[in-house]
């Protein structure tokens, strides 16, 4: 009868006293030694931790190339750059994802496509990637949703058939598993953020995994200005050891050896927090699964999933209050949410270009009703008791 107590919305005592945020990083004392390590070295950036991180995310992830960056977005923009788009071009991607898996295609002067999602797993639908795609189709941008892969064998069924380059956003999937192998391989290039709310954190940081020699090299040039000191790349003789070229125009998206040094760190913990993760998803799902006015998200087929996020969407059939008053009674409860995402066409950039609402009915449906709870290798089981109390007593108030 608990679950029927009266929500913190209408005067009942919140479930907690302190406010639980969605996300957080967890940083220990290993990792605290890691970065201290580099601030005593002779190196800061540029140095032996990119390297030995990028081995590390080779030997997690199975890919034979990895190549880090700044941030997510740079490793789009990057991945991007060395698929070649350019203008006239376009590039298929989902409108429920950060604005950065359609950005990278303006920024090489193409054109994003949005493709309409699963109505069950939020995913990319391939089936709208297949009917949107033209003679301008240059590449597919597909995200692993919440850290749920996407349905690798139908998407590259798709590349299969029509020749794009595959560009998977796995932001949110490091540590996943479709049918038995890690994500990271499965497209021509998979990019990676370690943003303070990932599974894995450097802060900030981002990389690009290939098995392509050909893109290998390119986003090795594209990540610090189009510059390079391989002699075999060069155009003109080198004239002293300190001689260097400037091949193409491209961005500064290094990332400090500090920042590498904390993800290879954190990398030693991806397991632990898998398993962790699938605990509280567990829970979760045994929770929510019972309660007719929610929905949680379903599996991809093949896919092992350590979740990034945790999302719920109201149902409207069996809930007197919309998603915005269902935040807002759960902020009350002391336990802060989130959405993810608003569909990217919505911004007035891209109105601007003439996208207009109605494109992507399903994913404009998952807008209206989602909403993000608290998700995070460092919760106690505590936390996720208050989050499965707070959930189920004002879906139960507020239950038709």
């Amino acid at each position: 009868m608990e679950n029927r107590a009266l929500p913190a919305a209408e005067g009942g005592e919140p479930v907690r006293t302190k406010k639980l945020y969605y996300s957080h990083q967890y940083i220990d004392e290993n990792d605290i030694q890691a970065v201290v390590n580099v601030l005593k070295s002779d190196f800061l950036t540029t140095g032996p931790h990119i390297a030995s991180c990028e081995k590390k995310l080779c030997e997690v992830t199975g890919a034979k190339h990895a190549v880090l960056c700044a941030n997510g977005t740079a490793a789009l923009h990057i991945a991007a750059m060395a698929a070649g788009l350019k203008e006239g071009d376009e590039l298929i991607t989902t409108p429920i994802t950060f604005a950065a898996s359609a950005n990278c295609a303006r920024y090489c002067g193409a054109m994003p496509v949005f493709a309409d999602i699963d109505p069950k797993t939020w995913n990319i639908d391939p089936a709208s990637i297949e009917a949107h795609i033209t003679e301008h189709t240059k590449a597919v941008v597909a995200v692993d949703f919440g850290g749920q892969a996407v349905d690798e064998e139908k998407i590259l069924a798709l590349k299969k058939k029509y020749g794009f380059v595959y560009i998977e956003d796995g932001a949110h999937v490091i540590g996943t598993k479709y049918k038995g192998r890690p994500v990271g391989t499965f497209a021509d290039m998979t990019t990676l953020s370690f943003h303070a709310v990932k599974t894995i954190t450097g802060g900030e940081g981002g990389a690009v995994l290939t098995d392509s020699e050909e893109y290998y090299q390119k986003l090795l040039l594209y990540r610090t200005h189009g510059i390079t000191r391989d002699p075999d790349l060069m155009v003109h003789t080198p004239d002293g050891p300190w001689y260097y070229e400037m091949l193409e125009l491209a961005p500064n998206y290094r990332i400090t050896d500090m920042q590498a040094a904390l993800i290879e760190s954190q990398l030693n913990k991806l397991d632990e927090f898998g398993a962790r993760k699938k605990a509280i998803v567990a829970r979760y799902d045994e929770a929510f699964k019972k309660l007719p006015g929610l929905r949680v998200q379903e599996e991809t087929e093949g896919s092992d999933t350590v979740r990034h996020l945790y999302i719920l969407r109201v149902n409207p059939e069996h809930l007197t209050i919309n998603r915005a008053e269902f935040v807002a009674a759960m902020e009350k409860e002391n336990i802060i949410c989130n959405v993810h995402y608003i569909p990217v066409y919505y911004f007035p950039y891209y109105e601007k270009l003439g996208f207009k609402r109605g494109l992507c009915p399903n994913a404009e449906a998952y807008y209206d009703e989602c909403f993000t709870i608290p998700l995070y290798y460092a919760m106690s089981d505590a936390d996720v008791d208050d989050v499965i109390r707070a959930v189920s007593r004002i879906a139960t108030y507020y239950g038709k």
